[in-house]
């Protein structure tokens, strides 16, 4: 089982006749090593013999009893499952089982008018697996780079194949058909920029830059998180029914207001030309790892107008092109590994066993106003000299209502204070937000956006990009839709905007629907699904 999903080893295929259990293809590949239990409980590499090696792994008897128990799970469960499952002494046990959400790859093959060829690749064996990131199916040459040195490398229509991407690689994923990398969850940098650009992108593969060469020719299904061997070259085309929604709700207005999800600033003018109210969440994240340098070190070194100038440069980007629409900027939730990682990181960061929780957000700015002051000043130089005002400030990840208090007063002090024209929201994103919202509110603030990623995980204590716990997180789970359902009629009470820009609605659209019919004033989405929120949410308003 570890060698399937590491991609050490390829698999034996069998497909089976959902009526009949009929079996109606198998693919039987050669397999010359495998895990092994030793006496002592570990494990080890093990050489097959010879004769061994290329002999079908089921018996064909073993095969249409297993498929049986496949289908009545999903006859129980109500949709397709993905399940795992172990055999001793000859008695079959599922040890899993879980809905298969992913993007039907055959019926987008068909709605992308791909040629027959890669529609029967899509069906075949893939090369490798990862987390599906953003949509699509495209193929063409692989180009494997190791560091934005070499991203002239990568040609039009490429297939671009890294360990991770940053904000040095954007030109070259413009210009590429998709993405695959080893590192990774939904929300990496190449995964975002991915659903920004439109293409197919496949991440966490682990090992992506090992099993694929240069040169080789293959077929990335992005829904499914497959990589195939082969194809005919071509990038993604949209969707035929996400271009008929575009078309669809082009002038469609809504009382919820529709906003995106960007971090990109070279991207803000194709997204402004869409129909969306506004950016609902700017990253500051992938702008900063842009200037590359740790802003303790430009601050050392007398230098720290550098990182003001070039955060206002990029700001303004997004402000222009939106222009009178909202850009609601979260102020910088870089972690303590991500900072090291920028030029004069190590001097400046702790090593922390556990980042996530570790020194961001809020407490950072309260323990290092000199840094926070750099961004605070960035947004006043947009405001104020570059004239876009509407440009407003997310202050992320705060803890308590005293680091709210806190911020406010430092905010006053750099001369950034709430008024007809600048607004300050807060993130709810942690357990105590929500418990404790009708404080936070208190204190003063304009409104909220709901970080339904980071409350996810914290209110179910998982990591979703950890891979051995990542099936567990579900925005969908009862204890989040209660946090959820708390905070908007919270917000409705104390008169204030509550909006979401978490993951969930771009992911779940029936979230969506709970969240305005309980009142949600805005929904922030990825801009793929900008269009079918919109449907959505009219569909919603028109019943109310």
């Amino acid at each position: 089982g570890e060698y399937i999903v590491g991609g050490v080893i390829t698999p034996d295929h069998y497909e089976i006749d959902k009526s009949s259990l009929a079996i109606k293809n198998k693919t039987i590949v050669k397999q010359t090593h495998k895990l092994a239990l030793r006496k002592d409980g570990g494990n080890e590499d093990v050489a097959i013999p010879e004769e061994w090696q290329n002999i079908q792994k089921l018996w064909d008897e073993s095969i249409a009893p297993l498929a049986d128990i496949s289908r009545k799970l999903e006859k129980h469960y109500g949709k397709p499952q993905d399940s795992e499952w172990a055999v001793e002494n000859g008695q079959v046990f599922i040890v899993q089982t879980r809905p298969i959400t992913t993007v039907n790859i055959v019926k987008a093959a068909n709605s992308q008018k791909i040629d027959t060829q890669t529609q029967e690749i899509l069906k075949t064996i893939p090369l490798i697996s990862g987390a599906a990131a953003s949509p699509g199916v495209a193929a063409g040459p692989v180009v494997v780079i190791h560091s934005p040195d070499e991203i002239d490398l990568v040609k039009d229509g490429d297939v671009l194949v890294t360990e991770m991407t940053t904000p040095d690689f954007v030109p070259a994923m413009k210009r590429a058909a998709a993405i695959v990398t080893n590192l990774g969850g939904r929300t990496c940098h190449a995964a975002i920029v991915s659903r920004e650009l439109g293409i197919p992108c496949v991440v966490g593969t682990t090992t992506a830059t090992q099993m694929l060469m240069t040169g080789d020719i293959v077929t990335v299904n992005g829904g499914g998180g497959t990589v195939y061997r082969g194809g005919t070259p071509h990038k993604s085309l949209k969707l035929e029914a996400q271009k008929a929604e575009e078309e669809e709700t082009a002038n469609i207005k809504t009382q919820t207001k529709i906003y995106v999800n960007l971090a990109e600033p070279e991207l803000a003018a194709e997204m402004a030309k869409r129909n969306v109210d506004g950016v609902g969440l700017l990253r500051a994240e992938f702008m900063i790892a842009g200037i590359g340098v740790h802003p303790k070190k430009l601050i050392k070194e007398n230098r720290g107008h550098e990182f003001t100038d070039k955060l206002a440069e990029g700001l303004a980007q997004f402000c222009k092109a939106f222009d009178p629409r909202p850009v609601i900027y979260r102020a910088t939730d870089f972690k303590t590994n991500e900072y090291r990682s920028l030029d004069g990181g190590e001097e400046f960061e702790p090593v922390e066993p556990n980042p996530m929780l570790g020194y961001r957000g809020c407490f950072r700015y309260i323990n290092d106003p000199e840094v926070f002051k750099l961004e605070v000043e960035a947004i006043k130089k947009v405001r104020n000299e570059y004239g876009y005002k509407n440009l407003h400030l997310m202050i992320p990840f705060v803890r308590t209502v005293d680091e709210l208090v806190k911020v406010k007063h430092l905010l006053s002090e750099f001369g950034l204070r709430r008024s007809t024209n600048f607004k300050l929201l807060m993130m709810v994103e942690i357990p105590s937000n929500v418990m404790l919202l009708d404080e936070f509110l208190d204190v003063g603030v304009d409104g909220v956006s709901i970080g339904s990623n980071d409350l996810t995980m914290l209110i179910l204590g998982t990591d979703r990009d950890n891979n051995e716990v990542a099936g567990e997180f579900d925005e969908r789970n009862e204890a989040v839709m209660l946090a959820l359902e708390h905070i908007v009629k919270t917000c409705k009470k104390h008169k204030v905007t509550c909006g979401i820009c978490g993951q969930a609605p771009s992911v779940y659209p029936e979230i969506t629907e709970k969240l305005v019919d309980w009142g949600i004033t805005s929904v922030s989405v990825s801009p793929d699904m900008i269009a079918h929120t919109r449907k959505i949410v009219q569909k919603i308003e028109s019943t109310q």
